[in-house]
């Protein structure tokens, strides 16, 4: 459910109108449409510059359920700073103690497949990718890890996780 149920009481008439707040508009929020926001892009040097890039967002908030999925598409204009990269989510994770994981996709001349990491009570993300195939170890995304950003690059990510509230 989107929002918090109605709580009855004793003698209380039932209307068309109750009915239909408390069944029919639950179900529709539940089917329907993801809404947009516009994600942060920082790093932990210096923040890049998206200039005629995007970044584009999109949620749907089920209960305390969020799934989020974003793009970056670099721009001839774009500066990518320096450091590890953090991407905002639409609402922070609740302080549970685990880190959720979901994918990212990064198309850059190559396609290079990783995940995102976004850590209990964070309203960012990290995403990694393999540095190697043997032995298998990974490493955050910076300016030149996984490819070298450049103009028409492409990133992807996807995140499930339980919000704060």
């Amino acid at each position: 459910m989107t929002f918090a149920p109605r709580t009855w009481v004793v003698g209380e008439v039932v209307t068309a109108a109750l009915l239909n707040q408390e069944i029919r508009d639950q179900f529709n929020s539940i089917f329907a449409a993801w809404t947009n926001y516009t994600p942060t892009w920082t790093a932990s040097t210096t923040n890049p510059v998206l200039n005629n890039g995007t970044i584009t967002g999109r949620y749907m908030k089920i209960g305390r359920t969020v799934l989020s999925a974003m793009t970056l598409t670099c721009g001839s204009t774009t500066t990518y700073g320096s450091g590890t990269y953090s991407f905002g989510v639409p609402t922070a994770a609740a302080a549970s103690g685990i880190d959720m994981l979901g994918t990212a996709r990064l198309t850059a001349g190559s396609t290079y497949i990783g995940q995102c990491s976004l850590g209990s009570g964070a309203s960012a993300m990290n995403a990694t990718f393999p540095l190697s195939a043997t032995p298998a170890s990974a490493g955050n995304m910076t300016p030149t890890t996984p490819a070298t950003l450049a103009s028409t690059h492409i990133l992807r990510l996807t995140v499930a996780y339980e919000a704060a509230a």
